[in-house]
């Protein structure tokens, strides 16, 4: 039998999808995109597996309520034990329309044993120049994707930061499980989302914010069915229209209150009038040494970004 490398997705975008913007969040549509890349890994791997990263989510156009969405995941890399999984999602108003690419990223899943270690996972050959073309791209982002969680895990985030922040504060219910038995990395996604979302609402005053670009979604360790979660945003920089983000994620056992670091990533936003089209949002100025690194630091990590090239599959990035 033939190995799966591929699996798309087909369904209609509910009224349930819908965010305060008036078309799917950005954080359903990680979660789409965590499930479609899972199934790849977990049908080439035959293992379970565990999201390690997502890269590169650059949202192009919104999908609306009751368009038909078709989530691609098609594996471009492998390594000893992760999987290099490129997805695409697009949508179409089923009654006339071809399908257009809402977004598009890099995820990364590991194969992982009964007892969470890491393990081999068959090897992944090219077999078209798309295929090659695909790898090679996936391979040159490897030392990048490097830099750049380097450059964020450096960063110090104190209570000398000044900066506007948003903390939500739950418990892990049974209904975010996985098929592991750990909360599902989809639902963190969305957690970070409306983090952010938050944040961004109680900055510009108006509901109206979007998701524009989630980047460098490193998942660190499990969070587990029972845990205190905290998903903590704080603004690092503005632009013209745009909000820099970061977001942590943590938890705790509830009988200890100690929390870890399971993941981390930046968020940009912006925020939108009543045509769909964005508004300039209020400059922040940092004021702390901790508020000029962080600021210089969402600089710096946009010019890094700069760097990330296309992948040969319909233009995705």
């Amino acid at each position: 039998m033939k190995v799966t490398d591929e699996v798309t997705l087909r369904f209609l975008a509910a009224p349930t999808d819908i965010g305060y913007s008036g078309n799917v969040d950005g954080g359903r549509v990680l979660t789409w995109i965590d499930k479609a890349s899972y199934a790849v890994a977990t049908a080439w791997s035959g293992r379970r597996c565990v999201t390690a990263y997502v890269g590169h989510v650059k949202f192009g156009r919104p999908v609306r309520s009751g368009e038909l969405v078709e989530v691609t995941a098609r594996m471009i890399h492998t390594g000893r034990s992760s999987m290099h999984i490129l997805v695409t999602v697009d949508s179409s108003d089923p009654r006339v329309g071809e399908p257009v690419r809402a977004t598009s990223c890099l995820v990364i899943f590991v194969a992982i044993d009964e007892n969470g270690h890491s393990v081999e996972v068959p090897t992944w050959t090219p077999s078209t120049a798309e295929d090659i073309a695909n790898q090679e791209s996936a391979k040159a982002r490897i030392g990048l994707r490097q830099d750049i969680e380097a450059a964020m895990a450096s960063q110090r985030y104190t209570d000398a930061g000044t900066a506007p922040k948003a903390l939500l504060r739950f418990m892990a219910a049974p209904t975010d499980v996985n098929w592991g038995g750990n909360v599902h990395g989809g639902n963190v996604m969305q957690w970070i989302d409306e983090a952010a979302h938050l944040l961004a609402t109680t900055y510009t005053g108006t509901t109206r914010n979007v998701a524009v670009y989630t980047g460098g979604i490193r998942f660190y360790q499990p969070l587990h069915i029972g845990e205190v979660v905290e998903v903590e945003a704080r603004l690092l920089h503005t632009g013209r229209t745009s909000m820099h983000i970061a977001v942590h994620v943590r938890s705790a056992d509830p009988r200890t209150m100690e929390f870890r670091l399971t993941t981390h990533c930046l968020v940009l936003f912006v925020a939108l009038d009543e045509s769909g089209k964005a508004i300039e949002c209020p400059k922040w100025i940092p004021s702390s040494d901790e508020d000029v690194a962080l600021d210089r630091h969402a600089i710096d990590l946009v010019k890094l970004r700069a760097a990330v090239g296309k992948f040969a599959v319909g233009g995705a990035e």
